[in-house]
């Protein structure tokens, strides 16, 4: 009686372990933007929405936490313009696109509790990744306030391209539910932190001191992400 009792006991936990381990693929929207520092420039900004996709793993640690490693492909870009109100760059407007394709590697944290056929959860998932695809950053300039022997739209474009910052890292806080164990919806905030260019690695001077006039005051990227997922 008591080997049919441990029998049991095993079959239990090992239904309740697999129960607790799920893989599944992941998809869905992706809004992002940049912010700019408007103590010298009206600043005007754009969300620009995009997508990502990867394969996710879910694993639940007691009775209220889990954990759910995410491998994406993430794409995020941003679209805005200032007017520039100093210098040789007066009454200048500056327009700026930009576009990035991570591969990227998540750590989600859930807090969440059980009701019957659904757990609602909070979120917190820190984030790293590399600019396996660093588009093409387009930069261009109307209007007055481009100066005798100043570079091109073109030059400060190939400077961008080749100083954008391969490696991201940051964080995303939100909230989700899953659904009957297999369905899931999430919505977060994220926050890419640390640059995004590098004007330390630009070889000419001149474009260094342009890129770094016109961008200077341009933050890394951040948004919204809203994401589905399926477990099986």
């Amino acid at each position: 009686m008591k080997r049919l009792f441990t029998i049991i006991a095993v079959v239990l936990l090992s239904a309740s372990a697999a129960q607790a381990q799920r893989f599944g693929v992941i998809g869905g929207f992706t809004s992002s933007y940049t912010s700019i520092d408007t103590k010298d420039a009206m600043a005007n900004l754009k969300n620009v929405s995009l997508w990502h996709a990867g394969v996710a793993y879910n694993l639940e640690v007691g009775p209220f936490f889990a954990i759910q490693p995410q491998l994406l492909y993430q794409m995020k870009g941003s679209d805005a313009y200032k007017t520039i109100t100093e210098g040789t760059y007066q009454n200048a407007m500056n327009s700026f696109q930009s576009s990035t394709g991570y591969l990227e590697l998540s750590a989600g944290l859930q807090f969440g509790i059980d009701i019957l056929v659904a757990r609602p959860y909070l979120l917190f998932e820190p984030f790293v990744g590399y600019a396996v695809y660093k588009g093409k950053d387009t930069f261009s300039q109307v209007g007055e306030g481009v100066a005798n022997g100043s570079i091109t739209d073109a030059d400060v474009n190939a400077a961008l391209n080749n100083v954008k910052n391969g490696l991201e890292y940051g964080f995303g806080i939100g909230g989700g539910i899953t659904l009957l164990e297999h369905f899931q919806v999430s919505v977060q905030w994220y926050m890419n932190l640390g640059n995004l260019y590098n004007d330390g690695k630009i070889d000419s001077a001149q474009i260094a001191n342009d890129v770094k006039a016109y961008y200077k005051d341009i933050k890394n990227y951040q948004g919204i992400k809203i994401t589905a997922a399926l477990f099986f």
